[in-house]
C-alpha cells in the first residue's frame, strides 16, 4: 500500500512538473520553411521540452508584421531583421535584440546581363524590384552611396518596382533586377531555367551595406521580469542547440521543417536546399550579437534616411543587450 502511495504521488509529481511548462509563443517573420529550422529542429528533438518550455511557433507570412504581433500581446518573442525591429523602436514599439542566430545576411541584388547591367555604373535607365516592409533600407543606402535617383524620372535614375516575395519579376520580364535570398529565390531563377553565367550578383555584405538579418526581438518591459528572463535564457539556450543540430544535420532539419509545413507548399528538395544556404548564415554565431555587426546594420540605415524611406533618423539607445546570451551560452 506505501509502495503504491509513493508511486502515485510521484506521477502525480510528474504530471505537474509537465504541467508546469512555462509557455513561449514565438511569431515567425516568414512562413515555415529551413529559414527558421532551428526553432523547429529545437521542437522536435525535444530541447524545449528539456528546458522545461511549451513553445508554440507561429508562421509568418506577407500579411504578418512581426513587430505589430508582439506590440498586441500574440507573442513572447519574434524573428525579425533589424532594420524592422530598429524602426518598430523608434516608432514606440521598444524592441530589444536577445540574440543574433544569424551571424551573417543573404541579401542580394540579381541582374540580368543581356539588360546590358555588368555593374553598379549601368543601373540608372532600369528597372530594379526592391522588397519592401524593412528589406529596403540597404537598397536606399546603396543607390544613395552611387548618387542615383530612384524616382525613375530620367536616365540618370532607376524605376523602383515593389517585388513581392518571389523571383517572377525577374523571370517574367518585368525587372532587369530584383531582390532575392541565397537561400530561396537565387534558386528559383536558377530553376526557371537562367544559367549563372547570364547573371550578375551584387553582395550587400560586399558592397559595404550589409544589414543583421534574423534576430530573436521581445519588449524591453518584459526583460524588467527575472521570470521572463530566465524563459528567454533557456529558449535561447535551446534555439541555439536546435540551429547547430540543423547545421549538422541539413536534411533531417529539412525533414522537420516540412513536417511543419501546413500548407503543403514546400519541397524536400527545395528545403534541403534552403537548409544547406542557411547554414552559412547561422555557422558563425553562438547567438551572441557582435556589436560590430549591429554598428554596420545602423550605419547602413542612417545613411538610407529620407523622406520618403526612412528607417531610423537618429541613433538608436538601449536596442540589444547581452543579458540573455551570457547567460544561455555558459
Amino acid at each position: 500500500m506505501k509502495n503504491w502511495i509513493a508511486g502515485a504521488a510521484a506521477a502525480l509529481g510528474i504530471a505537474g512538473a509537465a504541467q508546469a511548462q512555462d509557455e513561449v509563443t514565438l511569431q515567425l517573420k516568414w512562413v515555415t520553411q529551413a529559414q527558421f529550422a532551428g526553432y523547429y529542429v529545437a521542437q522536435a528533438k525535444g530541447f524545449y521540452e528539456e528546458e522545461n518550455l511549451d513553445v508554440t511557433i507561429k508562421p509568418g507570412g506577407p500579411d504578418i508584421a512581426p513587430e505589430q504581433v508582439i506590440a498586441a500581446g500574440g507573442a513572447d518573442v519574434i524573428t525579425t531583421w533589424m532594420a524592422a525591429g530598429l524602426a518598430a523602436r523608434e516608432r514606440g514599439v521598444p524592441l530589444v535584440n536577445i540574440a543574433q542566430p544569424f551571424k551573417t545576411g543573404g541579401l542580394q541584388v540579381n541582374c540580368l546581363k543581356s539588360a546590358g547591367i555588368e555593374s553598379p555604373e549601368d543601373f540608372p535607365g532600369h528597372v530594379m524590384g526592391v522588397w519592401f516592409f524593412g528589406n529596403e533600407y540597404p537598397f536606399y543606402a546603396w543607390m544613395a552611396s552611387l548618387g542615383i535617383e530612384t524616382d525613375g524620372a530620367d536616365d540618370n535614375g532607376v524605376s523602383v518596382i515593389k517585388q513581392a516575395f518571389s523571383a517572377d519579376p525577374l523571370i517574367q520580364g518585368q525587372a532587369d533586377c530584383i531582390s532575392t535570398m541565397t537561400y530561396n529565390e537565387y534558386r528559383q531563377i536558377l530553376e526557371a531555367g537562367i544559367t549563372e553565367d547570364e547573371l550578375v550578383t551584387f553582395n550587400y555584405l560586399d558592397m559595404g551595406f550589409g544589414m543583421l538579418e534574423d534576430g530573436l526581438y521581445v519588449l524591453e518591459e518584459d526583460l524588467e521580469d527575472p521570470e521572463f528572463k530566465d524563459k528567454m535564457v533557456r529558449f535561447v539556450r535551446a534555439s541555439m542547440k536546435g540551429w547547430k543540430y540543423a547545421e549538422e544535420n541539413p536534411e533531417e532539419a529539412a525533414e522537420i521543417v516540412l513536417e511543419n509545413d501546413e500548407t503543403g507548399a514546400q519541397t524536400l528538395d527545395h528545403q534541403v536546399y534552403m537548409m544547406g544556404e542557411v547554414a552559412k548564415l547561422t555557422s558563425g554565431s553562438d547567438g551572441a550579437l557582435d556589436p560590430a555587426d549591429y554598428e554596420q546594420t545602423v550605419k547602413t540605415l542612417l545613411s538610407s534616411v529620407s523622406a520618403e524611406n526612412p528607417a531610423i533618423t537618429k541613433e538608436p539607445e538601449g536596442a540589444w543587450t547581452h543579458e540573455i546570451t551570457d547567460e544561455a551560452l555558459q
